[in-house]
């Protein structure tokens, strides 16, 4: 016997934890504790599985955009939580390195370099942070730095900056990881970065593969590219990522690879404004580098 399809939609508006994936496309993540009526911007996972930061202008916060945490219990989100390093102007981008030492995220806070800046915060072993600290000079710039993402081998720093010398708005850069800090930092190039806005991206992997966000005319949309960046990026299949909506910020699952989170706006299930959802990671187009 069929399923029929608003069953299926209360089903998946049901689907509000990680083990969310027992459906055929997508699922909301966190229904009333992470996806509110609110906007919900970018969101990480822990490696471990047990925490999930996101971006929200939900009221409680200190700021127009704030980070906030959830932990997992029973199953599901639960204790939505602002952090307490949040400031009175807009923090946002959240990302946890893969070995769940670091969460990195960008500020428009007071005391940088330009507009956006990018900023790392230890995470210690009871689960609490260290002190905020700006990402360096190589970094950081008079420029907007927003979207932060580290490659899961730790090797390269994705990111997206503003300003002169750009084929756009935003284009798409990548830092080397040398020890403790950067080394030389490159724009990714065209036709990966165009005239549109490449608002960040997340790694598929570590052979350079990417989800990206491609912002044009006042639209957001997800992107697959491989590993050649000479070779176009597809639009990523998800039936509301589409030119005229509002679909970007991909995140892969750290405790699930196969698995990303991004914001949008779905018919159904839907929560709010921008909520959050939970699909399976897409594949890297063209195999891999060597």
């Amino acid at each position: 016997m069929r399923t029929p399809l608003s069953l299926l939609a209360l089903c998946a508006s049901l689907l509000s934890t990680p083990q969310a994936m027992a459906l055929s496309e997508f699922g909301i993540e966190g229904m009333g504790v992470v996806s509110t009526k609110a906007n919900e911007a970018q969101a990480t996972i822990a490696p471990d599985g047990q925490r999930i930061v996101w971006a929200s202008d939900r009221a409680g916060g200190v700021g127009g955009w704030d980070l906030w945490q959830a932990v997992l219990r029973d199953g599901r989100w639960q204790d939505p939580t602002p952090l307490a390093f949040n400031t009175g102007s807009d923090d946002t981008d959240p990302y946890f390195s893969h070995d769940g030492r670091w969460l990195y995220f960008a500020s428009n806070r007071s005391g940088g370099r330009g507009g956006f800046d990018l900023y790392s915060v230890a995470v210690r072993g009871d689960g609490s942070f260290g002190p905020v600290m700006a990402l360096p000079v190589t970094i950081n710039t008079a420029a907007d730095e927003r979207r932060p993402a580290l490659r899961p081998d730790g090797q390269a720093l994705l990111f997206a900056r503003n300003g002169t010398g750009t084929h756009g708005g935003f284009d798409l850069y990548r830092a080397t990881v040398q020890d403790k800090g950067f080394g030389a930092v490159a724009a990714l190039p065209a036709p990966l970065n165009s005239a549109a806005d490449e608002l960040g991206g997340a790694w598929l992997g570590n052979d350079g593969a990417l989800a990206l966000t491609r912002v044009s005319g006042g639209h957001a949309q997800v992107w697959v590219v491989g590993c050649d960046y000479r070779q176009p990026a597809t639009p990523l299949v998800l039936s509301f990522n589409t030119a005229d909506g509002q679909t970007g910020a991909p995140v892969v699952d750290a405790a699930k690879p196969g698995e990303l989170v991004l914001a949008g706006m779905a018919r159904a299930p839907r929560a709010g404004g921008l909520d959050l959802y939970r699909m399976k990671a897409p594949a890297a187009p063209g195999g891999a580098c060597r």
